[in-house]
C-alpha cells in the first residue's frame, strides 16, 4: 500500500507527458508556404549584391588623379560594375520586371533575349527554323528563360562560344543552348532543385526549370563526345 501510494503520483506527469506527445504526432502539420519567385529573387538579391557594391564604394572612395594605381583601382570598379550588371539581368530575366502584354513571332523572342542577356554577338551562333521562326508566342515566361539560359552562358562561359538553335518538332519547338566547358554535374544539380538557392548562384536555373514546367515544357540534356552540353527547353505550340 505504501508503494503503491509512493509511486503513483510520480507516474502521472509521465503519463500525461506520453499522452501529450501521441496526441501532438497525430496532429497534420501545417506545410510551410511555398517561396514565390519574388521573394526568392529580393533574398538573393541582397546576399549577392552586399559585397561587389561593398567593394566598388570602397574602390571610388580611394580613386585620386595622383595616385599611380588608378588605373588598377579603375579596372576594379569597371569589373564590379560589370558583375553587378550581370546579376541585375539575372534578376530581370527571373521575374523582377514586369511582363511584356501581346503576340510576338518566336525570332522576335529570341532577338530580345539575347539583347538583354549582354551576350556579345560575335559569341552567339544563332540558327532558328523556318517553323520555329514563326511561331507565335504569347507569355512573357519564354523570354525569361532564354535570356536566364544566355545571361548564365555568358557569365560563366568565360568567353566561350554558345550555339542557340530552334527548332519546330510537330507541336512542340525545342531551344538548344550548346557551351563547351559546361559543369554538367552543376547545371543539373541547379536545375534538378525544388526550392530556390539563397544566393544568385543558379537561381537563373532554377528559374528555367520551374517557368518551364509552368508552360508545360520538358527539360532535357546531352553531352557530345567533344564535351560539349547541350540543353534543351521543349515547350509546347499552343
Amino acid at each position: 500500500m505504501t508503494l503503491a501510494a509512493d509511486t503513483r503520483p510520480a507516474t502521472l506527469p509521465g503519463l500525461f507527458t506520453d499522452l501529450l506527445r501521441v496526441v501532438r504526432s497525430r496532429l497534420p502539420h501545417a506545410t510551410p508556404p511555398a517561396v514565390s519567385t519574388g521573394d526568392a529573387l529580393v533574398r538573393a538579391m541582397c546576399h549577392d549584391m552586399r559585397s561587389p557594391l561593398a567593394a566598388l564604394e570602397s574602390v571610388l572612395d580611394r580613386l585620386d588623379p595622383d595616385d599611380p594605381r588608378g588605373p588598377e583601382l579603375l579596372e576594379l570598379a569597371r569589373a564590379q560594375a560589370h558583375h553587378l550588371a550581370s546579376m541585375l539581368r539575372t534578376a530581370d530575366a527571373t521575374g523582377g520586371a514586369s511582363e511584356r502584354r501581346g503576340v510576338r513571332t518566336l525570332a522576335d523572342v529570341v532577338r530580345a533575349s539575347v539583347a538583354a542577356s549582354g551576350l556579345p554577338a560575335q559569341q552567339l551562333d544563332l540558327r532558328l527554323d523556318d517553323g520555329a521562326a514563326d511561331v507565335e508566342v504569347g507569355d512573357a515566361r519564354v523570354q525569361r528563360i532564354l535570356t536566364n539560359l544566355l545571361e548564365n552562358a555568358h557569365r560563366h562561359g568565360g568567353g566561350r562560344r554558345v550555339r542557340l538553335r530552334a527548332d519546330r518538332r510537330g507541336d512542340w519547338v525545342d531551344l538548344s543552348l550548346t557551351q563547351p566547358g559546361v559543369p554538367a554535374d552543376r547545371v543539373l544539380g541547379h536545375l534538378s532543385r525544388t526550392t530556390p538557392p539563397v544566393d544568385l548562384t543558379g537561381l537563373g536555373l532554377w528559374s528555367v526549370q520551374r517557368q518551364t514546367r509552368e508552360l508545360g515544357g520538358r527539360l532535357a540534356w546531352s553531352q557530345g563526345e567533344d564535351g560539349d552540353f547541350t540543353l534543351v527547353v521543349r515547350l509546347p505550340d499552343r
